[in-house]
């Protein structure tokens, strides 16, 4: 009785989960293969077509564990393992345990649980969570938040340098346009578009930074009371990251380290220099805004490393090219350091 009913169960939760998409055919079962091991252990084979006994022959045990997404039973008892295949190649699996006073039907992330080692038979019906799949193609959109600086001849600038770099204010903000394709499970080859602003604010505020015959030059201005100077570009930048996930390659979603390396390069859109200044007499805040291009490099290439794990994702990039045209400025190439959103 408790297989009829178990059968009846089986077929309704089928039908009516999964929509059954294949047509099934009756067949006669030519041949099987039975192989034992251990005291009990047993692994029926039905062969119904010589491909599939030509496809047997190349498989291993452990292979056929893996396909099947087999688990070792909890208790004693007879496990049954049905693979269903479609038309359309998508599978499901179906496994039916019998144990002693139990018997337990799991299809997908469904399960019924016939429970009779009671007086009476209790029929208990339960389903996993949904598992989110990694898709094998996807895009997305991110913005990079950090801030600036420059290096000359391996070292950042001296204090004293007129175009020495302030940390707080020389902000580097990206967007991002991306699309990511899966090469491996946890391994990803990541590309996409960004407009990128670099903004570098100077620690010496008494010098205008202007553009000249000769390329960028830092004039003194005693005659005022300077608190601000800046240069700005921006960069539509094409870039291509190699991505590793240790979370994903091992199941554990998020809980695992991310890390991604790869180059990039850009073509400048813009750029502008300011001096923002107040007369020593007093007076109201007075800008000068002139145009970079004159003296900034057009174009920027470089590399760029990702570190992340949950949800936050550090970022750094380090530019080969100079910031200005060789012979029109300071020999500098910038660095920004931020996290990612």
């Amino acid at each position: 009785m408790k297989k009829y009913l178990i059968a009846i169960i089986l077929m309704v939760l089928y039908q009516q989960l999964f929509a059954f998409q294949g047509e099934a055919t009756d067949k006669v079962m030519s041949d099987s293969i039975i192989v034992q091991f251990g005291r009990s252990g047993k692994l029926v084979f039905v062969i119904d077509n010589p491909k599939d006994f030509e496809r047997l022959q190349q498989m291993d045990v452990n292979q056929i564990i893996r396909e099947l997404e087999l688990t070792p039973p909890e208790t004693e008892g007879d496990q049954t393992v049905v693979e269903i295949k479609y038309r359309d190649g998508k599978k499901e699996i179906v496994r039916v345990y019998e144990g002693p006073g139990e018997t337990e039907v799991t299809v997908g992330r469904y399960r019924l649980i016939v429970d009779e080692s009671g007086s009476k038979t209790k029929v208990k019906f339960e389903s996993d969570p949904k598992v989110r799949k990694d898709p094998a193609f996807r895009t997305y959109f991110t913005t990079d938040l950090g801030i600036n600086t420059y290096f000359e001849e391996g070292s950042i600038p001296s204090p004293s340098a007129p175009y020495s770099v302030k940390g707080w204010g020389s902000w580097n903000v990206n967007l991002n346009w991306m699309a990511s394709q899966k090469i491996a499970q946890g391994a990803y080859l990541d590309f996409g578009l960004g407009v990128h602003w670099y903004n570098f604010k100077f620690n010496n505020t008494q010098f205008q930074p202007r553009a000249t015959e000769f390329g960028v030059d830092f004039l003194p201005r005693p005659d005022v009371n300077g608190f601000k100077n800046k240069i700005s570009a921006s960069y539509l930048t094409a870039m291509t990251l190699l991505k590793y996930d240790f979370g994903k390659k091992y199941d554990k979603g998020r809980e695992g380290l991310r890390v991604g390396i790869g180059p990039y390069a850009g073509y400048r859109l813009g750029g502008r220099s300011k001096f923002v200044y107040r007369e020593l007499e007093g007076s109201g805040r007075r800008k000068i805004k002139e145009g970079a291009g004159p003296y900034l490099n057009n174009f920027r290439a470089g590399i760029r490393g990702e570190v992340g794990f949950r949800s936050v994702t550090f970022f750094t990039t380090y530019d080969f090219s100079q910031l200005f045209h060789p012979g029109l400025g300071p020999e500098v190439r910038p660095m920004a350091f931020g996290i990612t959103f």
